[in-house]
């Protein structure tokens, strides 16, 4: 009989207690992809051993990285690059595995790389990617569902991004850090973890100017050489270790944080009524034991609230007497976990991409994270909630939480990962329903 993991969640009262927050999960998958561009040894320390990682790990294998473990390190030497394709069998499970193209056009001058997966919140297009490639000179095609790309000369030019995008804009700077042109490219992404690929690359060599502003010049070298190189802090992760401090009314310091990159969570969270104090340069105490407030909350670019904590916070505010409304600039669609927050009891409304949330108290049941930071939340949720819940879909929240069962534990909670045998589909319990504009929909 086949099993399935899942999180089992006793409401156990307040966190309380010490956490380390990890590397920064979505620095470290662009982190990797850099060693790319150099045929000399390069050291990621403290790497957290996620499935996402693992897959862009494997990604890098089947090109001819040599990969290895040392502790928390992971250590890459690409020599040679053998394979310049990365297969749908990889792509299909990671959508960040599509910028290994620029690494391969860096290095190598061409790429075929599938159509990316990843997790299922509505169209996230790869077109803005495309374009920038286009507007720098390479040759893009599409091969029976791969994109085939080839650059004939050195990459120059100006990429004007219509939205910022992160992706877009690491795969620029990942495709043009080697060469002997210049780009530039407008409106690029802010996120910390832009700033942090092109640090890495300027450590190996790069001159790269601008990043973490919205315009960014990229003056091409002839090579690059290896380094060691340690990613920041995971923003996101502190962002929810955060949430669940405030959603249980517990007090949780949080040590190894970017204070600067939580500047949005922190005023957000403190106008709740959250009580957030500087212990150490990087490190802060939630106290979240006083009385709370409903607070609007809408996700954008950074500096702003990150998509990826719109459902964690989603989840804080189910449990805040009073009316909040929660929306998305980023991903307007991603709401996939307001169903299974209802099947807990929590009073949400989603009408037109708004979600009105009126807090309450919230109990257990069976629900299933659809992608990771719906996982985050409904664990969040869960925590809170009186009772016992199952969280099934763990292998969404091991996309992106590492240890997540273990650490919440060691802040008093009593999250354990047990195994369940797997039903066949015809047998499986129905789809949640979803209040939309006060009327069920299936």
């Amino acid at each position: 009989m086949t099993m399935r993991s899942a999180l089992e969640i006793v409401g156990a009262g307040p966190l309380a207690g010490d956490v380390q927050v990890h590397a920064a999960k979505n620095s470290a998958l662009y982190l990797i992809l850099a060693s790319l561009l150099s045929d000399e040894p390069v050291v990621i320390e403290g790497v957290p051993k996620l499935s996402d990682v693992l897959v862009g790990l494997e990604i890098l294998e089947h090109t001819g990285v040599k990969v290895a473990w040392d502790g928390p390190d992971v250590h890459l030497h690409a020599q040679r690059v053998r394979d310049t394709s990365a297969p749908y069998r990889l792509v299909s499970k990671m959508r960040a595995s599509f910028v290994v193209m620029g690494a391969l056009l860096a290095r190598a001058g061409e790429a075929r790389i599938s159509m990316p997966g990843g997790c299922a919140f509505g169209p996230r297009p790869v077109d803005r990617h495309i374009k920038a490639f286009a507007a720098l000179g390479v040759e893009v095609s599409d091969d029976n569902g791969d994109f085939v790309a080839r650059r004939h000369g050195p990459l120059t030019g100006r990429v004007v991004f219509e939205a910022p995008t992160v992706g877009g804009t690491q795969n620029v700077l990942l495709a043009t850090a080697l060469g002997d042109g210049v780009a530039e490219i407008e409106n690029a992404a802010l996120e910390p973890e832009i700033a942090d690929l092109a640090e890495l690359l300027n450590r190996m060599g790069a001159r790269i100017e601008g990043a973490g502003t919205p315009f960014i010049r990229v003056h091409g070298v002839d090579r690059l050489s290896g380094t060691r190189f340690r990613p920041i802090p995971d923003r996101i992760e502190a962002g929810t270790f955060m949430l669940a401090a405030a959603a249980t009314r517990g007090d949780v310091t949080l040590r190894g944080i970017r204070p600067d990159h939580l500047v949005a969570v922190r005023e957000k969270l403190t106008e709740a009524g959250v009580r957030i104090v500087d212990v150490a340069r990087d490190a802060w105490r939630v106290d979240a034991t006083g009385e709370l407030t409903a607070v609007d909350v809408t996700a954008v670019e950074y500096p702003g609230i990150p998509t990826d904590l719109q459902a964690p916070f989603g989840a804080f505010l189910a449990t805040v007497p009073g009316v909040s409304v929660v929306r998305d600039r980023v991903y307007p669609d991603r709401f996939t976990h307001v169903a299974e927050l209802q099947r807990m009891g929590a009073r949400m409304e989603l009408t037109e991409r708004t979600l009105v949330v009126r807090g309450g108290p919230l109990v257990g049941a069976e629900v299933h994270a659809a992608d990771l930071r719906a996982g985050g939340a409904l664990a969040v949720a869960g925590m809170a909630a009186e009772g016992t819940t199952r969280v099934l879909g763990v292998e969404s929240i091991d996309r992106g939480y590492e240890r997540f069962a273990e650490r919440l534990s060691s802040l008093g909670a009593s999250v354990a990962r047990v195994e369940l045998p797997s039903v066949p589909s015809s047998a499986s319990s129905p789809a949640s329903e979803l209040v939309v504009g006060g009327v069920a929909a299936g």
